[in-house]
């Protein structure tokens, strides 16, 4: 059961996100390498999950009834390594070996390398698959946890997508919870010039998912979404997140030329006094 947010809660995890986008930055900076855009979009959904949503134990990573949270777009996953230590998996000055040889954290997460990842994930278009093949264990074994999977809006091109949104349907997996990142840009450019994935909502829907949509920055709004899709009993639903990519950092927001390199030296300064500034309008704006 999640909880209802209250506004002391709601503005701790506010700030927390905040948080997390300057993690990332510092954290890109230090690699040299990895993808912005994405990451800074997601902040708000993973600082939800990992601490408001989920069913987890940073101290038991492999506790059985744990709720599974699958990340298929896996270059994002410097947002989830930054949630991750934030919520306690591992030291935060791990982070600081991000796409380094031998490092746990590497530019696409790896299951066996890192307590808490649970798939491997790089090639897009498998975490859907994935997450279905979690969630009928689930419901053949009799548990109760909850699947949840990431996955970005340029993925829905991919045609294995289609075949899995098939099979979870047919299968009924209203235990599976699937959040689209609807941030509209991918390597090449915006998806809808690279190539268009509109009407997306119609297209689940006529796959027999149940369909929602919302505001991906709204941590409330999001929430409230999560909780609504556990009331839906004979069939999976899909979550079209819409999100800015590069949130929070008015330089590259909505710019398609972020989505795959990090900041220099200049761009980091930048981008965090940008975001230390939003932290006192957050603070600001719950009194």
């Amino acid at each position: 059961m999640i909880e209802e947010l209250h506004e002391e809660k709601l503005q701790d995890l506010e700030e927390k996100a905040n948080q997390i986008r300057q993690l990332v930055i510092e954290t890109l900076l230090e690699a040299g390498s990895g993808h912005s855009a994405g990451p800074l979009g997601m902040a708000d959904i993973f600082c939800s999950f990992y601490f408001h949503i989920l069913n987890h134990d940073p101290k038991r990573p492999d506790w059985e009834d744990r709720d599974r949270l699958i990340l298929s777009n896996g270059h994002i996953c410097p947002v989830r390594y930054v949630t991750m230590a934030l919520a306690g998996y591992f030291p935060l000055a791990e982070l600081k070996t991000l796409r380094k040889i031998n490092s746990r954290l590497q530019g696409h997460p790896h299951r066996t390398a890192l307590a808490g990842v649970e798939t491997t994930s790089g090639p897009l278009g498998e975490g859907i698959s994935q997450s279905i093949g979690v969630a009928l264990t689930a419901k053949l074994d009799k548990k109760n946890y909850r699947v949840y999977c990431i996955a970005s809006d340029g993925e829905q091109q991919e045609g294995n997508t289609w075949e899995a949104a098939m099979f979870a349907a047919k299968y009924k997996l209203n235990n599976l919870t699937l959040v689209i990142d609807r941030n509209n840009i991918q390597i090449d450019g915006f998806t809808e010039n690279v190539m268009p994935l509109e009407p997306l909502k119609e297209k689940y829907t006529a796959f027999n998912w149940e369909v929602k949509e919302v505001d991906g920055h709204n941590i409330k709004a999001f929430v409230d979404t999560v909780r609504e899709a556990h009331a839906i009993f004979e069939k999976p639903t899909v979550i079209i997140a819409h999100t800015i990519p590069g949130k929070g950092v008015d330089f590259m927001e909505k710019d398609f030329k972020w989505h795959g390199k990090p900041p220099n030296k200049e761009e980091a300064a930048k981008a965090l006094a940008e975001l230390r500034t939003l932290q006192g309008k957050i603070q600001s704006e719950h009194q």
